[in-house]
């Protein structure tokens, strides 16, 4: 089960980060960073954590009887969840490194301009402006910003994880081909 964990969760880091990484070099600072941006980012996210469903199935019809009860799937697709999040993490600090993008400040600048777009000005943005360079010198860190990349793909493996053990623990559902 640990080389389970281990291999899909490798690719799917790998396919997550390495989208992201793409789409960030393709676009550069001009990246979406409100509604568009999150969706984009999320939908990466699932179809690369599509592989916990892949594992926990392949590991289901090589199990004795084509079965895996509910808490052994949740803890491998949990474990492949937690290697690619880890791993998605990793390529996202290598995307900075190599690229030297400002994603923080990119995002700051983002934010500020929607919401003088939305008529914000004075004291509000000014309090705006001033959270913002503090998540800019906090997400400076790797300390900070490493914990904070692997939050955002850990919790929709969680999300795939109960999912995919809720459906396979039925032997009944795709069950395995025979040969």
């Amino acid at each position: 089960m640990l080389k389970k964990m281990l291999t899909y969760g490798a690719i799917a880091g790998l396919v997550a980060g390495g989208a992201l990484s793409l789409v960030v070099v393709a676009l550069g600072e001009d990246a979406p960073h409100g509604g568009l941006g999150m969706l984009v980012g999320y939908l990466i996210m699932l179809a690369a954590l599509s592989l916990v469903f892949v594992a926990i199935k392949r590991h289901r019809d090589d199990a004795p009887g084509g079965t895996i009860r509910f808490w052994p799937a949740f803890a491998l697709g949990l474990g492949v969840s937690f290697v690619a999040g880890v791993i998605y993490a990793l390529a996202w600090e290598t995307t900075l490194a190599v690229t030297g993008m400002d994603f923080a400040g990119s995002y700051a600048n983002s934010i500020i301009e929607q919401q003088k777009a939305r008529g914000v000005s004075g004291e509000a943005l000014a309090k705006l402006v001033a959270e913002l360079e503090r998540f800019k010198a906090s997400y400076a860190n790797p300390a900070y910003r490493l914990p904070m990349t692997f939050i955002e793909i850990f919790p929709v493996g969680v999300l795939v994880s109960l999912l995919s053990a809720v459906i396979l623990r039925n032997p009944r559902a795709l069950p395995a081909r025979r040969g």
